[in-house]
């Protein structure tokens, strides 16, 4: 069990993360200004929202995202749970991700993550979204059975000789990382490679960032992580190493991703996985990003930095997935990824009125 307050001793250890820019001065102007908004409208709100039902009302507030062109979504059952496809129109593809949304246990769908699944297959995946059960209907382990059912679905759709990654976000983070400590415990095949974005690991902890970034946390408080425990967790232990999975045996996981904001209050669960997980001996990749929200890759299709973090965590997925990955990204790679994963106009008459103009078909997204 990790005890209270060494989550900080952990951050302080961590060998050579990548920050992402110099400070809050260093990143885009759309992320100073998206966080500046939510930081004095849909977080009070958020504070203030006490039943599941007003914070399921908050999170389905569209961010103006569009489904890209070369981009296809299709409702499925996968492992009997309920959720869409997101695929590439333009190639078939042997690479499967099954992405795991967050919204604090209690809200959000595969709808509403769209931005973040459709940038993945932009690069060559075919994503799986489950809409697992949401608390405080379906209190843990509910959603985690669900993953772990979804998760045994796709494995036996792709077949053999595919690839499977799992990826998450916030809430969903959690969920992934819980996942695989389960499907170790039980001796199945794992996926080949993890990424989590701001994952929510330890719903216990109120030490560390959780105190320091209360302020500069641009969505989430104190008292809104205390409800999404409470109501996920109903009468649960919030020890549980399935419930908080930061607190776990991180041994025998397969190679992980972890991006988070450094103004965030739940820096500490990702510094604190990244260092307990290279000790345990696994691959690890975590990147800082400076001036952005928390889950910042939901405004993939509004800010650079969304973009740029889909793009590294697709690249670490494949390489770590086919064994190639070989150490930190480098901002320098990083700028060239943005180039490349740059997103396609959104705009729905974009095919019609190009070719008009230009005589010539739309142009594909290209693959990482």
């Amino acid at each position: 069990m990790l005890a209270r307050g060494e989550l900080e001793q952990c951050a302080a250890q961590i060998d050579e993360p990548v920050a992402m820019g110099r400070g809050r001065a260093s990143a885009s102007w759309q992320a100073r200004l998206i966080s500046f908004g939510l930081r004095h409208t849909f977080k009070p709100l958020l504070a203030a929202a006490a039943k599941a039902s007003q914070i399921r009302a908050l999170m389905a507030c569209p961010t103006g995202f569009m489904v890209p062109m070369d981009v296809r979504i299709s409702e499925a059952t996968v492992g009997g749970v309920s959720g869409e496809w997101v695929e590439p129109t333009w190639e078939s593809t042997n690479h499967f991700l099954l992405y795991i949304h967050g919204g604090g246990f209690v809200a959000c769908s595969a709808r509403t993550h769209r931005a973040i699944s459709s940038g993945f297959a932009q690069q060559g995946f075919r994503v799986f979204v489950p809409n697992y059960r949401l608390a405080p209907e379906h209190a843990f382990p509910a959603a985690l059975i669900d993953v772990i059912a979804a998760y045994n679905g796709l494995r036996a759709t792709a077949g053999e000789g595919c690839k499977i990654v799992i990826a998450g976000d916030s809430a969903g983070g959690g969920l992934v990382l819980a996942a695989l400590l389960a499907l170790r415990d039980a001796n199945q095949q794992l996926p080949g490679a993890a990424a989590l974005f701001c994952p929510f690991l330890d719903l216990s902890d109120e030490g560390g960032s959780r105190r320091t970034n209360e302020k500069s946390c641009a969505l989430l408080t104190r008292e809104s992580l205390a409800r999404f425990a409470r109501l996920y967790l109903g009468n649960a232990d919030p020890g549980m190493p399935l419930a908080s999975p930061i607190r776990a045996n991180l041994e025998r996981l397969p190679p992980l991703h972890i991006q988070v904001a450094a103004d965030e209050m739940l820096l500490d669960d990702s510094t604190g996985l990244a260092n307990r997980a290279r000790k345990a001996g696994l691959q690890v990749e975590l990147l800082i990003w400076q001036g952005v929200p928390h889950a910042f890759p939901l405004f993939h299709h509004l800010v650079p930095e969304g973009r740029r973090s889909v793009a590294a965590a697709g690249r670490f997925l494949r390489l770590a997935a086919t064994g190639h990955w070989m150490g930190q990204t480098s901002m320098h790679s990083e700028q060239r990824m943005i180039a490349a994963a740059r997103p396609r106009c959104y705009h729905p008459d974009w095919p019609q009125w190009r070719r008009q103009l230009c005589g010539k078909r739309s142009v594909r997204s290209p693959r990482l």
